[in-house]
């Protein structure tokens, strides 16, 4: 299953000359990645609390079915086998649920002032223990941005194998590149990430 994100993380206003040293990502990239940051958190936690309402309802749905069966019931047994089948599935349909949020955590904490992203694609394995692959599309003020930027990607422990390729020149001289990568399974797993923003912030 592929999703393709059509993004414009250029701003209108020409971008900074190429520098040295490395800067945090400022721009319309950061809005972006902030409103998906928020956007992602809240259906997360929407997520996350949906699934302990079920888990909940599991339980006693349960206890009632053990009650139905001391008090010889047989239709309401039956309705309580059904529906505590459906909850189960919802449960497991949950479990598998995936954020991109890291991923976009990360871009947005190592990507550079020089370097700008145009495009942002994944792509989800049917086994779910498959890495994720990123492809993305961006812009460099020159040649050794690309190298500068390509060398905070590699030291990044949660991007695998970044391979900047396609380079070339646009009008304006700056460099065109294309950028693929992969994720760990775990590092966008929804529980996992909800777990950790939550105990970062203290609330667990």
């Amino acid at each position: 299953m592929e999703k393709d994100f059509q993004t414009s993380f250029i701003p209108k206003q020409p971008i900074a000359k190429e520098r040295t040293t490395q800067a945090e990502s400022i721009g319309l990239f950061a809005v972006v990645a902030i409103f998906v940051v928020f956007t992602i958190l809240i259906a997360t936690g929407g997520l996350y609390f949906y699934r302990g309402v079920l888990m909940t309802k599991m339980t006693t749905m349960e206890n009632n079915l053990n009650l139905a069966k001391n008090r010889f019931e047989p239709s309401k047994i039956v309705q309580l086998q059904t529906l505590n089948k459906r909850l189960k599935e919802a449960t497991e349909i949950l479990s598998k649920h995936i954020t991109i949020y890291p991923i976009f955590q990360v871009l947005q904490n190592l990507t550079m002032k020089t370097v700008r992203f145009t495009r942002f694609n994944y792509s989800l394995e049917a086994d779910r223990n498959a890495k994720i692959d990123v492809k993305m599309s961006g812009l460099a003020t020159g040649y050794r941005s690309v190298a500068l930027q390509s060398d905070l990607f590699a030291k990044n422990k949660f991007l695998i194998d970044p391979v900047f390729s396609n380079l070339s020149l646009d009008n304006n001289g700056n460099v065109i590149f294309d950028l693929e990568f992969s994720v760990d399974p775990s590092f966008i797993d929804y529980q996992q990430t909800f777990k950790t923003e939550n105990s970062s912030a203290g609330i667990f």
